[in-house]
C-alpha cells in the first residue's frame, strides 16, 4: 500500500472533526447569561411561564442550548421546572423570605469565617483577598443587570471562597447552594453610592488575615445584619 502524503488532506475516513466543544460551550454560557439577564431584570417576570421555542427563537440558536441554560437556572434557583407544564421564572423573595435567607446565612456564614481564620491556608488566604480587590473595581449594581453582573458574581465570590477557606466541604456546599446574591439582586439592582459592603467586606477580610476567629464571626455576623437592614427597607410601607 502506498503511504500516504503528509501534505495531502485528510479524507472523510481518516480526518480529524476540529474540536467543537469549546464553540459550543461559548453558545451554552452565552445563552445562560442572556436568559439569566432578562430573570434578573424582569424582562421574563417573576412566575411567567418561560418557553423554549420561544427563547430560541429571540435569541436566534436552536432549542437545546437553551434546555441547557434553563437548567442551569434551575440549579440557581431562578427558575422552576413543573410537570405538563415546563419551565417558570421563580417568584421574587417576600419580606419572610429576605428573612429566613438571612437567618440562615447568621446560622453558617459566621462560622465559617472563624473557622477560615483558623484553617485557611496562604493560597485560600490570596484568593479571598484578590476576590475583595477585584470587587473594589467593580460598580455597584444601578441599572440593567449587565452593568452590575461582574460585581454580583464577585460579591458570591467572597461568600463561596471565605466558606471554601474553612476546610469543611458541607459547610461550604451549604452557603453556596442558597445563591443568596441572585435572589437578593433580582429584588432590585439600585444600591446607594455610599453602601458600605466593601468596607463591612474589609472588616471580615482583616480578620481572616490576622487569624482571629472570633472577630471574623462578629465581623461577618455584622456584615450580614446591616445587609439585613439594607434589603428589608425595600419593603417599607408595604
Amino acid at each position: 500500500m502506498p503511504a500516504q502524503d503528509p501534505s495531502a488532506p485528510a479524507n472523510a475516513a481518516g480526518a480529524s472533526e476540529p474540536p467543537t466543544a469549546p464553540v459550543r460551550q461559548v453558545l451554552s454560557d452565552s445563552v445562560y447569561e442572556d436568559i439569566k439577564a432578562k430573570i434578573m431584570d424582569h424582562e421574563i417576570a417573576p412566575g411567567a411561564r418561560v418557553g423554549i421555542e420561544a427563547l430560541a427563537r429571540s435569541l436566534d440558536v436552536s432549542p437545546t442550548p437553551v434546555r441547557e441554560a434553563l437548567a442551569r437556572l434551575e440549579s440557581d434557583g431562578l427558575v422552576v421546572k413543573r410537570s405538563l407544564s415546563g419551565y417558570r421564572a421563580t417568584e421574587l423573595l417576600t419580606r419572610q423570605g429576605v428573612e429566613e435567607l438571612f437567618e440562615m446565612r447568621l446560622l453558617l456564614e459566621p462560622r465559617a469565617a472563624a473557622l477560615a481564620a483558623r484553617n485557611a491556608d496562604e493560597s485560600q488566604l490570596d484568593a479571598i483577598e484578590a476576590t475583595l480587590e477585584a470587587m473594589q473595581a467593580h460598580p455597584g449594581p444601578g441599572g440593567p443587570y449587565p452593568c452590575y453582573r461582574d460585581f454580583a458574581a464577585l460579591d458570591q465570590r467572597f461568600h463561596d471562597t471565605v466558606a471554601d477557606a474553612a476546610h469543611r466541604p458541607l459547610l461550604a456546599d451549604a452557603v453556596e447552594r442558597l445563591h443568596s446574591h441572585l435572589h437578593i439582586f433580582r429584588l432590585s439592582s439600585i444600591q446607594d453610592a455610599g453602601d458600605p459592603t466593601l468596607n463591612e467586606h474589609e472588616r471580615v477580610v482583616r480578620a481572616i488575615l490576622r487569624r482571629r476567629p472570633d472577630r471574623a464571626a462578629e465581623a461577618m455576623a455584622e456584615h450580614l445584619t446591616r445587609s439585613l437592614e439594607r434589603q428589608l427597607t425595600r419593603f417599607e410601607g408595604e
